[in-house]
């Protein structure tokens, strides 16, 4: 539930005893942890978190200047919930998933006043209901008993809600129906609806979780060829300012091969997600050619909404995600960023006068990123499907140091790490992730995919590629000592092959309309023409051809202009024979 609509519910109980900033006490307030409240003579809504003798503490969820003592406190005996049903994708929301199009709709304006509401789904809206079962046939919690065309490219499958405790099919028929209205009764006497409701805080149950054994396929070469993630997997993406954590995302939730995309704005700059809302209505997603907005669900929470929303909004996606996970369906989650969603946390605690922990975040930090963390994953779902949800988490560390709480208590949860660094990003190195630093946990067990998806001996070549950037950070240490020319032969030409892995293959454009996706294949193709450059040009400077005349072949340049060309395999098949013949000529 995320907003109160059942009135008779709410009853006026308490009475606000202070106001400090988000933060406020009411007294004689008849409350449990996490009940949601309204808050004031406009019905603020806020969330119970703390409950001490007859004083109860509320975290607001919307601007409380002007609210005083003395003023109603009303509790609507539930916990933060969000509207699940047809119509969230497509949507943008609010933290505590208030659809913004519909408030602005309310308000006549794109400033919003105070304690408006709107359900989170459309409540009048008619959906086409095609059962996928039959009167008599017994059904469980979970089970899919129906599918809505919710959007051009997804189908939502209608199932028995979680806490159900299950029966016979007494009635079921297709028809036109709005979310509130039965489309099933089972013989116990429950109606079923479109519409279900669900604790934000609380993960969606499933039967059981699985180690994930299919990559993410990002269309990023770095990210698929070097640090892969899982589907289902966790990655974190830390980095300081400017240098492309948030365009690194977009990238992801374009163009990676998950079903449905929930992109969590939190606590980011406005204009950011104004390019989100701008950019994906009109981007055509390359696996339906639809528009990518109808797989698609935004929670937008700006830096300048309230702070305590912020906290909310990564459950509230969390939570989005999960639901349509139960439906058998990949789901990526972005979250942008965990390190403001951390920062409410520790202004809300500091605002409770807990004990600070380190840099004054609060002492459970770690445990919080970890709950939210852990609800990533491959899950069988309890009517028997599988469902991912893959979690990728933004950072934000001030000036850059990976060393501060929020990116060192992630990096112990996340088993990809891809650290952003501010040196490539100013040398114009896009995506500007260090190789250097970065790792990624899931490669071992992603290996069989693409060893048959891909090419038997994918693994060997990455790790070959691998081994040539480490060499090559190893000599740039001399380099700068004595300068390149003072290098033997051999290791002169380690880092011309270097210069072209990182130039040709790890840089990518992302404003290119070929480059700026690049399938796994691609991907192997161009880093086995660089081997190809590789090993041949070692077998003409052993024959005595001077490292100078080798590197000034006619085609070894072509090499960074595989990413943009379109027929890109004919061009990297013509290429690798000009290479090889070039290079024998020369002895």
């Amino acid at each position: 539930m995320s907003q109160a609509d059942n009135t008779e519910a709410v009853r006026e109980d308490g009475i606000i005893n202070s106001v400090s900033g988000p933060v406020v006490t009411a007294a004689d307030l008849d409350a449990r942890m996490n009940d949601v409240v309204y808050v004031g003579d406009e019905g603020l809504m806020g969330e119970v978190i703390e409950i001490e003798g007859n004083l109860t503490t509320i975290q607001v969820y919307e601007e409380t200047s002007g609210v005083g003592p003395g003023e109603p406190v009303e509790n609507t005996g539930e916990p933060l919930s969000v509207d699940l049903g047809p119509g969230m994708l497509d949507s943008i929301y609010d933290g505590v998933q208030r659809p913004l199009d519909e408030l602005e709709k309310k308000m006549g304006s794109a400033f919003l006043d105070r304690g408006v509401d709107a359900p989170g789904i459309d409540l009048e809206k008619q959906w086409e209901f095609t059962p996928t079962v039959s009167e008599g046939d017994a059904v469980e919690a979970g089970d899919v008993i129906g599918e809505v065309p919710e959007t051009e490219s997804i189908t939502h499958r209608v199932m028995v809600p979680p806490n159900s405790e299950g029966g016979e099919i007494s009635s079921i028929e297709a028809g036109s129906f709005t979310v509130e209205e039965p489309v099933a009764e089972l013989d116990s006497g429950e109606e079923i609806t479109m519409h279900q409701e669900w604790p934000v805080r609380r993960a969606r149950p499933a039967s059981e979780k699985q180690t994930p054994t299919v990559p993410l396929v990002s269309g990023q070469r770095i990210q698929d060829g070097l640090f892969p993630i899982a589907k289902g997997g966790t990655a974190a993406i830390p980095g300081p300012f400017g240098s492309g954590k948030t365009v690194t995302q977009h990238q992801l939730a374009k163009w990676s091969d998950a079903d449905i995309v929930v992109y969590v704005g939190c606590g980011e700059r406005g204009n950011e997600m104004t390019e989100v809302i701008e950019d994906f209505p009109e981007l055509e997603d390359p696996k339906t050619g639809k528009p990518l907005m109808s797989r698609t669900c935004l929670i937008a929470n700006t830096s300048n909404m309230p702070v305590a929303a912020r906290e909310s909004c990564i459950y509230t996606g969390v939570t989005i995600a999960e639901y349509f996970r139960d439906m058998g369906y990949d789901v990526a989650l972005m979250a942008d960023s965990t390190s403001r969603w951390a920062e409410a946390m520790r202004e809300i605690s500091s605002r409770l006068e807990e004990m600070p922990g380190e840099e004054g975040y609060p002492a459970y930090l770690s445990a919080a990123l970890s709950e939210f963390y852990e609800r990533a994953g491959l899950f069988e779902n309890i009517n028997g499907t599988e469902g991912s949800v893959s979690v990728i988490g933004a950072v934000s560390p001030p000036g850059g140091d990976f060393s501060e709480p929020v990116t060192q208590n992630t990096l112990r949860i996340v088993k990809t790490f891809w650290a952003l660094d501010a040196d490539l990003a100013e040398r114009r190195h896009f995506p500007s992730i260090n190789w250097n630093e970065s790792y990624s946990l899931y490669r071992q067990q992603l290996d069989p995919w693409f060893r048959e998806n891909v090419a038997e001996d994918y693994p060997e070549i990455r790790q070959w590629g691998v081994d040539v950037l480490d060499e090559e950070g190893e000599l740039q240490e001399i380099v700068q000592l004595v300068g390149k020319d003072a290098l033997p032969e051999d290791q002169q030409l380690t880092l011309e092959v270097a210069r072209y892995l990182r130039e040709a293959w790890l840089q990518q454009n992302a404003f290119h309309d070929v480059d700026t996706f690049c399938p796994p294949e691609k991907t192997y193709r161009m880093l086995q023409a660089i081997r190809t450059f590789n090993d041949e040009a070692f077998a003409a400077l052993e024959a005595g051809v001077p490292v100078e005349e080798i590197i000034q072949i006619e085609a070894a340049p072509r090499l960074n202009r595989m990413g943009t060309a379109e027929e890109w395999d004919e061009f990297i098949e013509e290429l690798e024979d000009d290479l090889e013949s070039q290079l024998r000529e020369l002895y």
